[in-house]
């Protein structure tokens, strides 16, 4: 009953924000990189194409490659645009980076202080696995010395070691702690996604921040904290392939987006007891809830993979919608696209690269492939760093909301590793809708909402 009527709040939450003012070329900001004249080629390409004032296209000096060390992010990249931006604060809403800003923001690095306590801490964590390794032994000696005599001596020490041996598990998990906050271990992430948190100050950069635009997360808690900003990227391994994500989008959805939808799950059970809903499990129920979604509420042709293996190649004509997992940075063409097709891959790996010709993330290759828009990660995500399969397409599927709405609303972390390439304002299903807005609901049934998940971290 309570988490009944804490999705009836969600979904009354949702209903409000679906009455928010549409968003339109006046909305955007564009960065480009002043390094390369493509870049700005293709930010002036989309202004034109999405009625986007010119001076609101700005360039800075950055480097040209896909990656972008944490100390020029901050020289070059984050503390310029602010500066740029700052007379805008309140106006901007979505930041638009385009083929050639720097795709992923490298880590942290430890200050000298730091570096002299890893330096300490680390023959510590030597000594302390060397213990558990000795512990462990115990362990097994005295479990097989009970199996003999079924002593209360022997079974009382058995006990003890037991309780040395969790003693020092928790001393290893607090080292290895220390070692992850000295270390600033996985503070890198999707420049896109840092930027989501420009106008937030000094928070932490080791893992992630909630995104307080997930459609699950109270009012209350956004008015507490700065501004979010929603960024997507127009990108791809060539200018003119991320110049083709903006003309397509606006072709298509002024007729609608048609073709069909495959959905390509695993067969992995979920069990709500043991799975808040964040892992394989809530993410391969997902994907079924998506497909039980399409065919029970619209006309749209809808086929469904529930086996490990995934679709064969070219075994998915006309296209529209596609989702799927696994295959890990190893791109299998299933798809043959519709124009304006929507499609995202979870895998680990997906945005590592989106200009390398010869890699097969599947981000490039789902692009490359006829897909406008897509979404991946640019290291480690884990599955909780995607939109949930049923939330992000349901939301689209109404055609109430523009492609970056319905990811900022459905995307659980910023300062993370996940990008989302396509143009944020395409609306795909505005001239047809195919889903009512009360059908979308928080995915997986019976699993945890974000927010409650989230504030028992």
């Amino acid at each position: 009953m309570q988490r009944e009527f804490a999705i009836l709040v969600v979904l009354v939450t949702l209903m409000a924000l679906n009455q928010a003012e549409a968003l339109e070329g006046k909305d955007v900001y564009i960065l480009a990189n002043k390094s390369m004249p493509a870049s700005i080629d293709v930010a002036r390409h989309y202004a034109a194409r999405r009625h986007v004032p010119p001076e609101q296209i700005v360039t800075l000096d950055l480097p040209t490659g896909e990656d972008i060390s944490r100390a020029d992010f901050n020289t070059r990249l984050r503390g310029p645009l602010r500066a740029a931006l700052a007379p805008h604060r309140d106006q901007i809403k979505v930041l638009l980076t385009v083929h050639g800003v720097p795709l992923r923001v490298g880590p942290l690095q430890p200050s000298e202080e730091e570096k002299q306590k890893l330096e300490q801490l680390r023959p510590v964590i030597a000594r302390t696995m060397e213990e558990q390794r000795s512990a462990q032994e115990l362990v097994k000696k005295c479990e097989a010395e009970l199996k003999e005599s079924k002593g209360v001596e022997d079974a009382a020490r058995l006990e003890q070691h037991r309780k040395n041996l969790k003693i020092l598990a928790e001393r290893m998990e607090t080292l290895r702690e220390a070692e992850r906050a000295l270390s600033h271990a996985e503070s890198q992430a999707a420049v896109d996604s840092e930027l989501s948190l420009l106008w937030w100050e000094d928070y932490p950069l080791s893992r992630w921040q909630d995104n307080l635009l997930n459609f699950q997360v109270p009012e209350s808690a956004r008015k507490l904290k700065p501004p979010i900003v929603m960024v997507a990227r127009l990108d791809g391994p060539n200018p003119e392939l991320a110049k083709r994500l903006v003309d397509q989008a606006v072709e298509v959805e002024a007729k609608g987006l048609e073709g069909k939808a495959c959905i390509d799950a695993r067969g992995i059970a979920y069990d709500p007891k043991a799975d808040p809903g964040f892992g394989y499990g809530g993410y391969d129920a997902s994907l079924r809830e998506l497909a039980g979604l399409l065919q029970r509420e619209t006309d749209i042709d809808t086929s469904l993979d529930d086996k490990p293996t995934l679709f064969p190649p070219d075994s998915c004509a006309d296209c529209a919608l596609y989702c799927g997992w696994y295959s890990l940075a190893n791109y299998v063409a299933c798809c043959r696209f519709t124009p304006g097709a929507v499609a995202y891959h979870i895998a680990s790996s997906e945005a590592v690269s989106v200009r390398d010709p010869k890699c097969k993330y599947w981000c490039k290759n789902l692009l490359e492939a006829g897909a406008v828009a897509t979404m991946g990660p640019v290291a480690e995500p884990y599955t909780i760093g995607f939109p949930k399969p049923a939330e992000f397409f349901g939301l689209l599927l109404t055609g109430r909301f523009t492609l970056i709405e319905c990811y900022y609303k459905t995307l659980y972390l910023n300062s993370w590793m996940t990008v989302l390439i396509g143009d944020p304002l395409y609306r795909p299903y505005g001239k047809r809708p195919r889903l009512d807005m009360e059908k979308v609901r928080p995915s997986p049934a019976g699993g945890k909402l974000f927010w409650d998940a989230a504030r028992k971290e």
